[in-house]
């Protein structure tokens, strides 16, 4: 019974990092993809992209503890995130 507890909260514990630390990276990389990506001007960008930011987030958090193991969850985040880098690394505004 002890050693199903400890797995248990183990699993807990692996997606509470998950959410609190994947979810801040993901939601960061969101707002730098965003404010690259988007048209308009600079300004306009920044605002959209950081309120833009205030929803991944949560959103990556809900994922994390939505999927059916902590693997997917860190699968998940750790695509969405190598994804959003590829945008703020090779699409630079020059």
């Amino acid at each position: 019974m002890k050693h199903i507890l400890m797995n248990y909260r183990l699993r807990v514990a692996s997606r509470a990092l998950a959410a609190i630390g994947g979810g801040y990276a993901v939601s960061a990389l969101a707002v730098a993809a965003l404010a690259i990506a988007l048209p308009g001007r600079e300004v306009d960008r920044v605002v959209t992209a950081t309120l833009t930011g205030l929803v991944v987030y949560p959103c990556a958090v809900m994922w994390c503890f939505a999927t059916s193991t902590a693997w997917r969850a860190w699968l998940g985040l750790a695509v969405i995130g190598l994804l959003l880098w590829a945008v703020v690394f090779f699409g630079g505004r020059a």
